[in-house]
């Protein structure tokens, strides 16, 4: 799938899971796998069909490209939770008068 998907809210769940699937360049199946590991929690609808964000597309591409560099998923949780730490941090950083 080509061209680009405007998102109003990058968090909010918008495309099914063969979409979702589709636009990260990955499988169904590994969908599945990467959300029993964990890696990935996309929204249910009542009915509880997965919905995956933008959010969600994102962070496939960014497991995609650390699978392709070579880690296996217990490596790319260490690294997601790690980029998540800091980020948490940097906020922190910012949100202090001290640092401006």
């Amino acid at each position: 799938m080509q061209g680009v998907i405007a998102v109003q809210d990058p968090a909010r769940g918008l495309f099914a899971i063969s979409v979702a699937a589709e636009l990260s360049g990955t499988t169904v199946q590994n969908l599945r796998a990467y959300e029993r590991r964990g890696l990935l929690d996309p929204e249910r609808t009542p009915g509880g069909t997965r919905r995956y964000s933008q959010d969600d597309v994102d962070r496939l591409s960014r497991i995609r490209a650390l699978l392709d560099a070579g880690l296996n998923l217990a490596g790319i949780e260490q690294v997601l939770d790690l980029e998540a730490e800091v980020a948490r941090l940097e906020g922190l950083l910012e949100d202090d008068p001290r640092t401006s």
